[in-house]
């Protein structure tokens, strides 16, 4: 089983700024940290690639690259580039997003998964082989780098298809705000499957959740309800839904879907809560902070510092 790790997700308007976020994280013991890449905002290979963080392995992540915008040789350059531009490659994590979103980007969003197998394929053909020569239904690649990189490919994952497919051809599945007993009921299960069937071992599973330290667990359930994106969306509400949450296809968070969903509480409720996480088959955390009560920051800061303390635990 894959070493237990806990990292934080990070987003800011300003590369300086964000560097600067990256570098307080991994001076206060954080053992990772990732970035999400998508629409106009920044990109995570180009502005984070030159940080002068000391770990040079996968200290930094990027969370999600929705794959419809950019063709499979177009991210795999950006990543061979982070490899070459720097003393370190960032793992790169793939997905199809939403068709709202993608619909309004000008894509034709269809067969998501099928356009995800083939272009994790290429990806990490190209990037961990440093050549593809690929024909497929959606895509064509034909291309070689100068040499092999040393870096994972991983995908986005809702619903029992897309980790199935995860557990096939990727080196990570990410979830985002899934229930940790939909994670060991449902993800893995069919992680294993795909593995099984593709004869290989099952990949890692990273579970992206909102975590908030906060005493007044009312302020936190109004911060996850403003500050974490809402289940309106269909693939939100179908993996909601599977996982025993039919109130999700009102498109707003429900108490029991925070309760199952967020990790919040003082410090010694939440250091329990991601324990409870990993021993439902998380081999990864990956923190959201949400900022709750007057002083939204205080929370973020409180944390951060349990992130941290815990992070450190992990590693002992």
């Amino acid at each position: 089983m894959s070493e237990r790790r806990i990292g934080v997700a990070l987003s800011g308007s300003h590369a300086a700024a964000l560097l600067g976020q990256i570098e307080r994280a991994e001076q206060a013991g954080i053992q990772a940290v990732w970035m999400t890449t998508g629409g106009a905002r920044l990109d995570s290979y180009h502005d984070l690639c030159g940080g002068r963080w000391e770990d040079e392995s996968d200290y930094v992540r990027d969370i999600h690259c929705p794959h419809f915008p950019t063709p499979p040789l177009g991210h795999g350059a950006t990543g061979a580039g982070s490899g070459t531009a720097s003393s370190r490659t960032i793992p790169s994590g793939v997905g199809p997003s939403h068709r709202p979103s993608m619909v309004g980007m000008g894509m034709n969003f269809r067969a998501p998964l099928g356009h995800l197998r083939e272009y994790l394929q290429i990806l990490k053909a190209l990037l961990q082989t440093g050549k593809v020569d690929f024909d497929g239904t959606y895509y064509r690649a034909h291309e070689t780098i100068p040499e092999p990189l040393d870096v994972p490919v991983m995908a986005s994952a809702l619903q029992p298809k897309s980790f199935e497919l995860c557990g096939a051809e990727s080196d990570g599945a990410i979830s985002w705000v899934c229930p940790g007993e939909y994670l060991r009921d449902v993800a893995l299960p069919t992680m294993r499957a795909g593995a099984e069937q593709a004869g290989r071992p099952v990949p890692p599973l990273i579970a992206h959740a909102p975590v908030c330290v906060h005493d007044n667990s009312d302020e936190v359930r109004t911060a996850i309800r403003e500050q974490v994106t809402n289940p309106r969306l269909p693939f939100y509400q179908r993996m909601f839904a599977a996982a025993g949450f039919s109130e999700a296809s009102n498109g707003t968070w429900s108490d029991a879907m925070i309760e199952a969903t967020a990790l919040y509480g003082n410090e010694s409720q939440v250091a329990a809560k991601i324990e409870g996480l990993f021993e439902m088959g998380a081999t990864e955390i990956l923190v959201s902070p949400i900022g709750a009560g007057r002083d939204r920051a205080d929370s973020v800061h409180r944390t951060l510092r349990l992130v941290a303390q815990v992070s450190q635990s992990v590693q002992t």
